[in-house]
């Protein structure tokens, strides 16, 4: 319909305005928001989604995944979905649009289609551990992303899935696939993919850790090689960059990987590498959670939380929204992976998410308060003279109003600055201590 078509229309009151364009594009342009396909419909008119799209069934027939046979008549047979996902950089522009054919894991029955699963997923304080021993020698962190590592894992069980929309062979269209190896979604992928991956590294002479399972460690002569594992993430370090290059173009070779460089940006942390000092903060993370509750513009304050609060469930203040207050926690739990300053105002309010008040929902506001102007801040690794491991502890002693439970914390430090951190109820100190010191004496 043309603009004079338009004036004559009587539903149309005003004319249109010369350069108007869609929300979603006006969105996509200001980085205010993604758009992003919820399904196949929406995404084949789109020529970014459509290469997305025919790079993952390149990768899955690269790896000869599955294979085209007729439809088992005493076997289920699995549906399939296109999941999209647009991949940000630290500084929230657009770093590739990602595309997942996913396996309907929800169909499958335990005990029928599977029966265990496990995913390789490294402990925060392992990562930050990386930190400290890299930085203390002068080491370098790589990163390697492995291209659709579910893919990787070969599969034990007879599993059928249906062909994806879009890609149906012409001709052929009342056949299925015989899975050979893992697809997203499936129950068994996360196990298949490490049983893959482990097998390779201990094959080549690395040594798992016995106090963490993603943990990897080779020793040549005098030098070491070390190797942590997050699902289809890759962490790299070592005493001698020769050794680190050549495990990196092996790995390229085995499998499709992709080289990341020097580690900047994972899970959310930024990541500084300077000679001998490692600093890791949450600064866009940061800047996102107060964006998202409007508090970006809040006056900050000096502490987290004021020393003589105390909370219970129940006082004389009305209710507060409980999905608000629980998204509010939910955000600062996770910032606390570089923030060991709010971690103990966080824990005591997140005993609190089903019965929140409005001296809660202030608590948290408090909290936001003290990050609006503690943005960039964050912990630093830096070499030191005495690589030594040491254990704090403390507690509140019946500090709960509620209950007179006590609330316990820890940090480890090893050279300069702490690595893990954690608060709780219970705590045993037994184990904990073990499990760092077992990590310290192996990369010793």
């Amino acid at each position: 319909m043309g603009t004079a078509d338009l004036l004559q229309d009587e539903s149309f009151d005003d004319s249109p305005i010369r350069g108007t364009r869609s929300l979603g594009d006006s969105y996509q342009r200001s980085n205010v928001a993604i758009c992003e396909p919820e399904g196949y419909e929406e995404a084949k008119h789109n020529p970014e989604w459509q290469k997305a799209m025919q790079e993952e069934i390149y990768m899955i027939e690269k790896n000869c995944t599955w294979e085209l046979v007729d439809r088992p008549s005493s076997k289920n047979v699995i549906g399939v979905k296109w999941i999209f996902r647009t991949e940000l950089n630290a500084d929230s522009t657009i770093n590739k649009y990602k595309a997942r054919l996913v396996v309907k894991g929800y169909a499958q029955i335990y005990g029928v289609d599977y029966s265990d699963t496990f995913a390789p997923v490294a402990r925060m304080d392992t990562i930050r551990f990386l930190f400290v021993v890299a930085a203390h020698r002068n080491w370098k962190v790589f990163q390697l992303d492995v291209k659709s590592a579910f893919l990787n894992g070969i599969l034990q069980e007879e599993i059928y899935v249906e062909q994806p929309a879009g890609f149906v062979t012409q001709g052929k269209e009342d056949k299925v696939y015989l899975l050979k190896k893992a697809l997203y979604g499936l129950k068994q992928a996360p196990r298949a993919w490490y049983g893959r991956i482990d097998d390779y590294l201990t094959s080549s002479g690395f040594q798992k850790s016995l106090s963490e399972a993603t943990l990897y460690v080779k020793r040549i002569n005098d030098d070491v090689l070390i190797i942590s594992l997050y699902v289809n993430d890759l962490l790299v370090t070592g005493s001698n960059t020769v050794q680190v290059a050549e495990f990196k173009l092996n790995m390229m070779q085995v499998f499709e990987m992709t080289n990341l460089g020097l580690m900047s940006f994972f899970l959310g942390m930024e990541i500084m590498q300077n000679r001998e000092e490692i600093f890791i903060c949450q600064k866009k993370y940061s800047k996102e959670i107060l964006k998202k509750f409007q508090m970006d513009n809040c006056k900050p304050t000096a502490t987290p939380m004021n020393q003589k609060d105390k909370f219970n469930k129940e006082d004389d203040t009305a209710r507060a929204d409980e999905e608000k207050f629980r998204s509010w926690i939910g955000c600062l739990m996770y910032l606390t992976a570089t923030r060991p300053n709010i971690l103990h105002a966080t824990s005591i309010l997140s005993r609190l998410m089903h019965c929140p008040t409005k001296i809660h929902m202030r608590a948290a506001k408090r909290i936001l308060r003290y990050i609006k102007g503690t943005c960039s801040f964050g912990v630093k690794f830096l070499k030191c003279q005495d690589l030594k491991l040491h254990g704090f502890s403390d507690s509140d002693w019946g500090g709960s109003i509620d209950d007179m439970k006590s609330t316990s914390g820890f940090c480890f430090n090893l050279g300069s600055a702490i690595f893990s951190w954690s608060l709780r109820s219970k705590i045993s100190w037994l184990n904990l201590l073990q499990r760092q010191s077992s990590l310290q004496l192996q990369l010793q």
